[in-house]
């Protein structure tokens, strides 16, 4: 698969210095012909798991032969990878090899993995700077390869795809009627949560919409929430201020409050220790 002079950035930088534009600058030296975007930078500090999941929020909607490069690196200068790969879809990720690539993995699937040989895939005049390697490795690399400069085998010495860095990730299942699933993420503006859920396993329930599901939510084991939810099309089916299960733009099963944040309404986060379960309701308790 060759790359399309495509670059798309993510990292937890925010734009409040100069930190992004730098990178950018780097990818416009390489190549000023690059096509460079934004993913987000507003990923919270060092929040891995968040990266992982803006990426596989993301991906698959670019054309094949995009380059990714995400830089959340709370382990830069240490001795965890830095690697570039290239999923069953096509698509180009550049990115230290520190857990970001877990949901990538599990949804999309690695077919190559390519650590990056520093000694030729690094900015010049740049080998004394060890915390910057968002710019200095990432963004020259991620530039090269959209660029053409490089392939894969450029970019240094192939690794086993199945060896990938990944975080324990827990696949939602079903069991005599009750679904057991985890809550990936917050729906960062509006506090909905996005679970892990697909929308096929929740036909498995034998609802409908207007249907009432059971809903709990744990954390650590301990019973944060529970209730009886309708299960919406839209949040217009419930009146605002009210809550209801629906199916999200990445078609797994989101809970929110019309017009609110369920989130910040009942204090829930979002993550591998945040569990939840649905089943089948006669209607209201």
């Amino acid at each position: 698969m060759k790359t399309n002079g495509t670059v798309v950035f993510q990292s937890d930088f925010g734009l409040v210095d100069g930190a992004v534009a730098a990178m950018y600058g780097v990818a416009n030296a390489v190549s000023p012909d690059l096509k460079l975007y934004d993913l987000t930078h507003e990923i919270p500090q060092f929040d891995i798991w968040e990266a992982s999941y803006r990426l596989i929020q993301t991906v698959e909607f670019w054309a094949p032969g995009t380059v990714f490069v995400s830089v959340v690196d709370p382990g830069v200068g240490t001795d965890r990878k830095s690697v570039a790969v290239l999923t069953n879809t096509g698509h180009y990720i550049v990115t230290p090899d520190n857990g970001t690539l877990t949901h990538v993995a599990q949804t999309l699937g690695i077919a190559e993995r390519h650590e990056i040989e520093e000694a030729e895939n690094r900015l010049k005049d740049s080998q004394h700077s060890y915390t910057f390697h968002g710019r200095d490795v990432y963004a020259y690399t991620g530039a090269r390869l959209a660029a053409g400069m490089i392939d894969l085998a450029g970019v240094g010495r192939a690794l086993p795809a199945e060896e990938t860095f990944v975080h324990p990730y827990t696949p939602a299942v079903i069991d005599d009627g009750v679904i057991s699933a985890s809550i990936d993420i917050l729906d960062a503006r509006y506090g909905s949560l996005w679970t892990n859920c697909s929308r096929e396993m929740f036909a498995d329930l034998g609802v409908k919409f207007g249907d009432y599901i059971g809903m709990q939510i744990t954390h650590y084991g301990r019973i944060v929430y529970g209730n009886d939810l309708k299960y919406g099309k839209s949040f217009s089916d419930v009146n605002i201020g009210a809550t209801l299960i629906y199916i999200n733009s990445l078609l797994n099963v989101g809970v929110a409050i019309n017009q609110g944040n369920f989130a910040r309404a009942h204090d829930i986060g979002a993550g591998r220790d945040w569990l939840i379960q649905f089943e089948k309701s006669t209607g209201l308790r």
